[in-house]
């Protein structure tokens, strides 16, 4: 049973998330040669001040990766 974690900053959709299991799951389940429901995926959502990215601080930052707040 394939698990996979998404681990990125908050902020997206429910939409979004839907529509990214959905894909995730499809191509786990035809590359992998397991059913769909045997795809668990877990979403982690943390805030950018939670992440530093080559030493530097994400949350507020001038210049932060990521998508906008």
């Amino acid at each position: 049973m394939p698990f996979v974690t998404i681990e990125w900053y908050q902020g997206r959709s429910a939409e979004q998330k839907r529509e990214i299991a959905e894909k995730v799951t499809a191509v786990i389940a035809e590359v992998g040669e397991t059913s769909p429901d045997q795809v668990w995926i877990r979403f982690v959502d943390s805030p950018k001040s939670d992440w530093a990215i080559g030493g530097a601080m994400q949350g507020g930052a001038e210049g932060a990766l990521g998508p906008p707040e």
